[in-house]
């Protein structure tokens, strides 16, 4: 597989096309518990199945004219692009919204957010 530059990725609020300007970083975290089913018959190996799967992730960048007008516990639509194919998508809570400002530097925005339901994944 080639290797590819995150310069085009992007992350969208909403639909695909309604990306959210100034964002410079994203990533997202898609985890399932592992449930262990060890028992006698393992030999003392244990073993595993897996159980309920979750996702959440971040995204921050520099604040780009009007801020993004995203609150805790809005639902939103999220896309989030490696590139300029939509790599993955689905249903989250924004939950933490971080302004940051300094004296020497630009003014920057950090969103978490925590997914609820199906995750559509990269399939490449």
């Amino acid at each position: 597989m080639a290797k590819i530059a995150g310069k085009s990725g992007f992350v969208g609020i909403g639909d695909s096309a309604s990306r959210v300007v100034g964002v410079n970083q994203w990533a997202i975290d898609y985890t399932a518990d592992m449930l262990e089913t060890t028992d006698f018959s393992a030999s003392g190996v244990a073993t595993y199945i897996p159980g309920v799967s979750r996702w959440s992730g971040t995204f921050s960048g520099y604040k780009d004219g009007v801020p993004q007008t995203l609150g805790v516990t809005d639902s939103v639509s999220i896309f989030l692009a490696e590139s300029q194919v939509i790599n993955w998508s689905g249903i989250a809570y924004i939950s933490g919204v971080h302004p940051n400002t300094n004296f020497d530097g630009i003014v920057s925005y950090a969103y978490d957010f925590q997914g609820t339901a199906a995750l559509t994944v990269a399939s490449a």
